[in-house]
């Protein structure tokens, strides 16, 4: 099933990218602030949707 929550978010983030880069925005610009707010969601989501390790027993 598409991660659609994932999706939007690396979309945003494509896009404000873009934007920076096209304008040569600084970094305290909304939209570099809001760049790294996405970082930050994207790594939370990534790191609920990794299984926990499974666990060896001995023998």
């Amino acid at each position: 099933m598409a991660d659609l929550y994932r999706k939007n978010l690396e979309s945003e983030r494509r896009k404000l990218w873009g934007e920076c880069r096209l304008k040569g925005l600084k970094r305290d610009t909304p939209q570099r602030l809001r760049i790294a707010e996405i970082d930050r969601l994207l790594a939370e989501h990534s790191a609920k949707q990794q299984p926990p390790p499974v666990e060896r027993g001995e023998g």
